[in-house]
Order: C-alpha cells, then structure tokens, then sequence
C-alpha cells in the first residue's frame, strides 16, 4: 500500500466518523428526496438528488448540499437539517453525490480549479441549472455548502463561478486551490497538514485566477473549523479567513466579534451584520467530526424569512363567527406515549458530541415534547443543537424547540450536544418522554 493511499484511508475513515455523528431530523412532510437523471452536461457522471418541498416560495432559492469523501447525496440528506428548513422556508436543496471510488470531490485537478475547465464543478453546475430553470428560481438566491471534501468543493464552486453563487458555508474545509495537485492525485498531505501557508494576495489570485476578468460581485462566505481538527487541520482556517477577505478587498481585522455559544469565537469582517461579506466561527476543542450548525447557515444565507403560507388566501371573506367564552391555549400541553431514543456518542480527550434520535412509537402524534435523562458524573453540556437543554449536568431536560415539535407516529427528531467530560464518554442509563419512559436502542 502507498503511502497516498494509507493516508487517503486515514481520512477516509474520519470523514466517514464525522457523517455519523451528522445526524438531525428527516423532514416531517409529503416531499421525498427523488433522483434526477438526464440533468445536463455531466463529464464525471455525477448523481443529482433533488429535495423541493411541499410548499416551495415563490422564485425559490437554490441551495447546493455537499457530501463528504465516502458519502452520498442522500446521506447528507439524511444526516443533515437542511431538508426540514427547506419545508419551513420553501427553498429547494440539491444532493449531489461524486462517483469515483473514494467519494471524494475533485478540488485538486486544474480542469475543476477554473471556470467550465471540467470535471466534477461543470456537472454540479448542471444541476443548478436545472432546478433554476425547471423551478423558476431566484437567480440572485443561489448557495452551496458542504462538510469536509464537500467544504473544498464549496470554495471552489463560489472561486469558479462567483457569478452565480451569492454565498456559501464551509464545515472543516480548506481555501480554494489549497489542494491543487496538478494531476490527478487525490490528496495534498501539505495542505491537509495546514503547511500550506500563502499571504492573503496570493490566496486571493488563486481565486481571481478561476475566472479571469470577472469584475463582478464576489459570494459572501461563511467558514467554520475545529480547533483540534485531525485531518483537514486548523491553519486552513484562518488561510480561507486570509482568502476570503482579500477577495472581498478586506482587512484582515475583525470588524465584531462574539462567542455565539460556549467555545466559539465568532468574527465578521466587512460588516458587523449577520450577513456580513465574511463570518468565521473558530469552535475551540472540536475535532474533524464537527457539528453542523444548518440553522446558523441559512441565517447567514438570508433564508430564514418569511415561510411561504400554508394554504391559498380565501377568495371569499370567512364567516363572522363570534369568538368561544373560553379561549384555547395557544401552546397545547404535552401529551406522553411510546418512545424509543437512540443515543450516539463520538468522544475525545476530555470532549465529547452526542447525537440523540427520538423516535415516537405510539399511535397518536405528540404535541410538545421533553425528553428527560441523567447525564454521568462528570459530564456537562457546554452547547446544543435542536433541542433548549437545561441544566446542564446532572438530571438534563431536553425540550423542544419551535420548529420540531411535533412528532407524528412513527416519525423522528433528531438532536444533539457538545459536552466535556472528566475521563467518562458514557451514555444515560435512560430515558423518558413526556413522563414516559422509552426503549432504548
């Protein structure tokens, strides 16, 4: 075995940890993820997964979804949140999936580091087109996004066509060219190692590059990496931070800065705006397997708006009932039943993320929930996803949060959180639902 396939294994296997512990809730609705063939141009034979929602917004946005090395368009469906805030917001996602035999996109060859050169970015462009044209979708609305090797590829895709993408997010991730090889040579041991270090000009004329003469608008980019990233290591953080900010004309001083949460450093430049040209999010102790924080990227998108409406205006105006004596309440109560929890822990040093799967077995929906659990000695939540988490040690109740819930029968949420912990990763010896205690798996 050589040595570029033994440290391509390495890799390998940590994307393939990070996708396990990328796990949120399928969304509750009618739509289903459909594949779509005969899309356009296609020179890699890429595979397009296509998620329109139910209720779709009028000029809807586009957002492009990218797996990591080892995975697929439906796995980053399934693994991510982005689909369920698509049914909320009405915008339309695409998954795609790369089909050579590490999984990997290609963000090292020359024909995919410039615009229509080629390869794996030409056929991702396809598939844009084809939902814009098919959709009748906003052309200023277009994004990307992607963990990992997909994270390479959101950099490129914005560095080639800078045109069409008005932003895009970078989960663990390197600057664009960073992994250039020359050929086609998957892996750049330089750059994953964070020793590829240039100054900002001339991470900025690797971009220009792509498209020469582009003197248009540039995508805003927003960037997020682990301080204790094993495989794409934390110098590629603030290399694409030089990038990105020298694209847009920027120094390199944060114009605001803030802990979002307990952990994070947060910097904007540009702007102190939650959409500002570049945002940055350091996460101190996480590793490659990082959470993804779907909800913080459509905000930076400028996609959390208003929700298209769930049902047509009336044609007539509605009768004039007079209102009940008694009001209903606006919340309803919790209702309990049956539950089944499934509970994923990725532990490191004296840190650890869980991914919990709450799944409702009984009959009828439940309306409200709190999922209740004792945490080991030792352990405390220092940040949450999904779920409002309190306290933070000891006996935890996890509760809803506005946009899940609802649980209909059969149906899942899915929620997770960042702890540390004093030399014990273990898990909850159980668990209960709304007073009722669930089956384990």
């Amino acid at each position: 075995m050589t040595l570029k396939t033994r440290t391509l294994g390495v890799v390998l296997a940590a994307v393939t940890l990070a996708a396990a512990a990328l796990t949120f809730a399928a969304p509750a609705s009618a739509a289903t993820l459909t594949q779509v063939t005969n899309f356009g141009t296609n020179p890699t034979n890429l595979q397009m997964h296509l998620y329109v929602p139910d209720r779709v917004a009028t000029r809807p946005a586009i957002l492009l979804a990218m797996h990591y090395c080892t995975g697929t368009g439906p796995a980053f469906h399934s693994g991510t949140q982005y689909a369920s805030l698509a049914d909320r917001y009405g915008f339309i996602v695409i998954y795609p999936s790369a089909t050579r035999s590490s999984k990997c996109w290609d963000v090292y060859s020359p024909q995919a580091l410039r615009r229509g050169g080629g390869s794996d970015p030409v056929g991702l462009m396809s598939m844009v087109d084809y939902v814009k044209q098919r959709y009748s979708a906003d052309p200023a609305r277009i994004f990307a996004t992607g963990t990992s090797s997909g994270a390479m590829m959101t950099n490129v895709m914005l560095g080639d066509y800078p045109d069409v993408f008005a932003a895009g997010a970078s989960f663990a991730g390197v600057p664009f060219a960073c992994f250039a090889t020359g050929g086609t040579s998957e892996w750049n041991s330089q750059c994953a190692n964070g020793q590829l270090i240039r100054t900002a000009q001339q991470w900025g004329d690797l971009v220009r590059e792509a498209y020469p003469g582009y003197t248009g608008q540039r995508p805003r980019m927003q960037i997020w990496h682990g301080t204790n990233d094993e495989t794409l290591r934390y110098p590629n953080f603030g290399e694409q931070v030089k990038q990105w900010t020298n694209v847009h004309g920027l120094s390199q001083t944060p114009t605001y800065t803030d802990s979002p949460q307990s952990g994070y450093t947060r910097t904007r430049y540009g702007s102190s705006g939650p959409m500002a040209p570049v945002e940055a999010i350091s996460m101190q102790g996480v590793t490659h397997n990082l959470p993804v924080d779907a909800a913080q990227v459509i905000r930076f998108f400028g996609l959390d708006g208003t929700a298209p409406p769930t049902t047509p205006p009336p044609t007539t105006p509605p009768p004039t009932t007079p209102p009940p004596t008694t009001p209903p309440p606006t919340t309803p109560p919790p209702t309990g039943g049956a539950c089944r929890v499934g509970y994923t822990v990725n532990a490191w040093n004296n840190g650890l993320t869980a991914s919990v799967a709450i799944t409702n077995t009984g009959a009828t929906a439940v309306n409200g929930w709190a999922l209740t659990f004792t945490l080991p000695s030792g352990q405390r939540i220092t940040n949450g996803w999904n779920a409002q988490y309190a306290p933070t040690s000891g006996a935890v109740t996890a509760s809803n949060v506005s946009y899940n819930g609802t649980i209909a029968p059969n149906a899942s949420v899915e929620i997770g959180f960042q702890a540390t912990h004093e030399g014990g990763a273990g898990k909850p010896a159980s668990f209960a639902l709304n007073g009722a205690a669930c089956s384990v798996s």
